[in-house]
């Protein structure tokens, strides 16, 4: 079983993904803003993996990844961006500006998107330095 941290501005969004990687044995945690989720990974919260929306007020998801694998200290948490925005230019933003490991584009279908969850968890992430 996983932690992984669920961050989405829609509610409905976070409790249907919590209910489908649940459902798969993992641990959910929310956040419902880029913000939430920083403070929440400030005071200590080590997931093994984060999705992350892109479009949220305040910081998007790909500022909160850059964030996220700037730091020392969370820079090894795999940050998968979750998004309705799935041109191949959203691709390379979600992994080129936001530093993310992967993207996952909405709509997805529940057993989809828990093989992909599962699959990024068993392999091992290299990001070039």
């Amino acid at each position: 079983m996983a932690k992984i941290m669920v961050v989405d501005d829609e509610p409905e969004m976070v409790f249907l993904i919590k209910k489908i990687l649940e459902e798969g044995g993992h641990e959910v945690e929310t956040a419902y803003s880029g913000q939430e989720a920083l403070e929440k990974l400030e005071s200590g919260l080590r997931p093994d993996l984060i999705l992350l929306d892109v479009m949220m007020p305040g910081l998007n998801g790909w500022e909160v990844s850059r964030k996220i694998k700037e730091r020392e200290e969370t820079k090894d948490i795999i940050v998968a961006m979750l998004t309705i925005k799935s041109e191949d230019e959203d691709k390379v933003t979600s992994l080129d500006e936001g530093l993310a490991d992967w993207h996952i584009s909405k709509p997805f279908r529940n057993e989809d998107l828990l093989r992909t969850v599962n699959w990024l968890l068993e392999r091992p992430i290299k990001r070039e330095s």
